[in-house]
């Protein structure tokens, strides 16, 4: 397996992309309108033998931190640490755009990332409940 960084939108993976996420979430669409609009998208893709097994996404928050928004790992695949690696390599690149801070959102159906999260030193710092009515955990932990 091998990681590959892209800054914008990863055209060339983007059918495989589109394939693991509707995977990793019950069937739901990630169209390329939608990734277009997240303006200085960050991507971090696990590759193996040509074929797409994981991913993470993120792009600037407004506020100046970075949101790591979304990913996922294929179930075939998981419990190898590639999810961490892939959080690891995001980190680490952010780290050379400057910047200083990290956000993501979590739900408790989605338990292996919440603590996948706390593993690698996010801090709880907030909740909410989105607009579907679902209630979402902030975490945020500073890049170091």
């Amino acid at each position: 397996m091998h990681i590959v960084t892209i800054e914008g939108i990863p055209y060339a993976w983007l059918e495989q992309l589109q394939e693991i996420h509707a995977h990793v979430f019950n069937g739901a669409n990630l169209p390329l309108e939608k990734l277009e609009t997240k303006e200085g998208l960050l991507c971090i893709l696990a590759i193996e033998s040509e074929k797409l097994i994981g991913f993470k996404l993120g792009y600037p928050h407004p506020d100046g931190v970075f949101y790591s928004w979304l990913g996922g790992v294929h179930e075939t695949k998981r419990g190898q640490g590639i999810a961490s690696q892939l959080m690891k390599q995001q980190h680490e690149h952010i780290k050379t755009l400057g910047f200083h801070n990290v956000r993501t959102y979590g739900r408790n159906a989605r338990k292996a990332m919440l603590i996948t999260n706390l593993k690698h030193g996010f801090d709880i710092v907030s909740t909410f409940v989105d607009d579907k009515g679902r209630h979402k955990i902030i975490f945020e932990k500073p890049v170091e």
